[in-house]
């Protein structure tokens, strides 16, 4: 699949006016936008702008004050995140939550439990072996894809920060969602790096039929990359479009962007 700013492709996310008060603090502001299914679409902004408490209302992470979030036209407000992953929305953290006394294949195949049927009867009495041969079979093919299958027994703890990431991202796609949120996935990768993820986000966005939510302070990768931008300040939204408009509109040069 190609991705377009088709605007005939159908929605997949609908946040109206999603708002989140920590005490005196708005961090989220009446934030509106849709996504549309199969587009890269990028959230930017500087530092304390609300992008990653942005993602974790729409997670399922912390509710919301108000507002609300509809994916494929069913309300997900306020739902636990095991409920919301379950419903297709998966995601990665800024900061990486990896089970880091795990390897790398337990880590993919423990994220895998939200599609399986299995029970305790099952398990003892042997019905569930099938299920769980397919389980590890998916934990390979998702740790070959990100290029990790010949570190698979090897701990978290022991992987470099950007394959970390990889691991994290490949954690994410067990659970087979079909909106993946991405949260600074370029964070402490080189030059080479980040042009390789770039390649990387679009073949697994075309190989799984995704749609994919990013924040990402790497300006040039976001603006390579998606079909469309929304750009937050002081937790309000303040342009929303295709990445050659969004970097031409002053309010966002003056914010985040700066100089020409």
């Amino acid at each position: 699949m190609t991705a377009t700013t088709d605007s005939v492709r159908p929605t997949v996310l609908e946040a109206r006016d999603m708002t989140r008060r920590f005490g005196g603090l708005v961090a989220v502001n009446k934030v509106s936008f849709d996504v549309r299914e199969g587009e890269i679409f990028g959230l930017i902004g500087p530092n304390g702008a609300g992008k990653t408490t942005l993602f974790n209302l729409m997670t399922g992470l912390t509710p919301p004050s108000s507002g609300t979030l509809t994916y494929k036209g069913q309300t997900v407000t306020g739902l636990a995140p095991h409920r919301v992953a379950a419903l297709g929305l998966s995601r990665t953290f800024q900061n990486i939550r990896l089970f880091r006394g795990l390897s790398a294949l337990e880590n993919v195949k423990i994220s895998q439990h939200i599609r399986t049927r299995a029970g305790l009867w099952q398990g003892v009495f042997g019905t569930a072996r099938a299920e769980e041969l397919g389980v590890e079979r998916r934990a390979w093919e998702l740790l070959d894809l990100v290029g990790l299958s010949d570190r698979a027994g090897e701990l978290a703890a022991n992987f470099s920060y950007g394959d970390q990431r990889r691991l994290e991202i490949a954690r994410a796609l067990a659970t087979e969602p079909r909106v993946l949120l991405l949260d600074e996935p370029a964070a402490g990768m080189n030059t080479s790096e980040k042009g390789q993820l770039t390649s990387f986000i679009r073949e697994v966005r075309d190989r799984f039929d995704l749609t994919v939510l990013l924040i990402e302070h790497h300006v040039p990768l976001v603006m390579g990359l998606c079909d469309r931008v929304a750009v937050l300040n002081f937790g309000e939204l303040i342009a929303i479009g295709d990445p050659a408009s969004v970097q031409r509109d002053p309010k966002v040069i003056e914010a985040y962007l700066g100089g020409e």
